[in-house]
């Protein structure tokens, strides 16, 4: 019983099993208990242990096995005076130190950002995003940020955090000079400006942000409606094909329809030409700074169709084509008479020039061929 009881008063086994995956320091409880002098120490892969005698920072053991001596142990050493070789019992307080990454915090602005935009002016911006923390010197987070917290997790540091990255993110967005519209398609290079701005202040709490995201950037939600309307006009481009469109739209549902609901396709779309009509009047007002709608302007009369090209035989070889200018020349020169063959596209085969309807002007000013002599 006595020997249970002394077993009882000492500690010769300290190691920390995390199944939280949410904190970063745990403090090993001893319960009073007095750690033996060539007690084993388990530190696993991403985690460090602190140890701390009367409020002082004491050795710092990373991941491995150990046995706890006053070779191991030097600045326990020195604060207790011991003599090389001591292995009496002692007390001291064991944090272990959580260092791997903790992925996926989220951050937000709670207020928008005000920055002045190239294209639209003054405006407000809001952003979210996700970030990444891990502890790099369990000696300083555990001086500036834990103290004597005997489980620290990651809820209880990630406000501070959130409030850091937010304000580097609203310094960064203000001055980078990057219109809103284009944001989007720098969010990459804006999350590498937070990142290195956010580094110097968390390497003073022990912390580094391996990773930073700006997930989303937004106008607010009256400044989105605008926009979207401002989209929606150059898509419509021309108010007048954009009439006809209409209309033609309109038409395709009425011949759809039938019986009453082509009578209420046929309503709709009057209704729908004489809104576009309006629109496009409205608009073409707006622009001659006059308030009487502008009558919609005549469609292009169709361009003169194009003379026929003529080639014509001459000494059995083809020559051409010729328009009809040329042709009164050969005329005048005596190089076309009524009966030169002649052929253009559209014709069977070649035909005399004078039974050609088409070149009917050509010889209009040539008398005909004399009658044959009385018998």
């Amino acid at each position: 019983m006595v020997f249970n009881f002394l077993k009882g008063q000492f500690i010769d086994v300290i190691e920390w099993l995390d199944d939280s995956r949410d904190t970063l320091v745990y403090r090993f409880e001893r319960y009073g208990n007095n750690i033996m002098m060539g007690a084993k120490l388990t530190v696993r892969e991403g985690q460090a242990a602190v140890f701390i005698h009367e409020g002082q920072m004491a050795d710092i053991f990373g991941p491995g096995l150990y046995e706890l001596e006053t070779n191991n142990m030097p600045i326990m050493t020195a604060l207790r005076s011991w003599s090389h070789g001591f292995n009496s019992p002692f007390k001291s307080e064991v944090y272990f130190v959580n260092t791997r990454r903790f992925p996926g915090l989220k951050w937000g602005t709670q207020n928008p950002i005000m920055l002045r935009d190239p294209e639209f002016g003054a405006l407000r911006l809001r952003a979210f995003g996700s970030y990444t923390i891990r502890v790099t010197d369990p000696s300083k987070f555990m001086t500036e940020i834990v103290g004597t917290d005997g489980e620290f997790t990651q809820d209880e540091i990630s406000g501070q955090i959130r409030n850091i990255v937010v304000q580097k993110v609203s310094q960064s967005l203000a001055a980078s000079g990057i219109p809103a519209l284009d944001m989007a398609a720098n969010t990459q290079d804006l999350s590498k400006i937070v990142g290195e701005a956010i580094e110097p202040t968390l390497t003073e709490y022990g912390l580094s942000m391996p990773e930073l995201y700006i997930e989303n950037i937004s106008l607010p939600p009256e400044v989105e409606k605008v926009l979207d309307q401002r989209s929606s006009m150059g898509i419509v481009g021309d108010l007048n094909k954009y009439t006809q469109f209409s209309a033609a739209q309109a038409m395709q549902q009425a011949a759809s329809a039938g019986g009453d609901n082509a009578m209420g396709a046929g309503m709709g779309m009057g209704m729908g030409m004489g809104m576009a009509q309006s629109m496009a009047n409205a608009m073409a007002g707006n622009n001659q700074g006059n308030s009487q709608p502008a009558a919609a302007a005549p469609p292009p009369p169709p361009p003169p169709p194009a003379a026929a090209q003529f080639h014509v035989a001459v000494n059995g070889q083809t020559t051409g084509p010729f328009g009809t200018a040329q042709l009164q020349q050969m005329l005048a020169q005596g190089q076309l008479t009524r009966d030169t063959m002649v052929w253009t596209q559209g014709m069977a085969g070649w035909e005399k020039a004078g039974a050609v309807p088409a070149l009917a002007q050509v010889f209009a000013s040539m008398p005909p061929p004399p009658p044959p002599p009385a018998g």
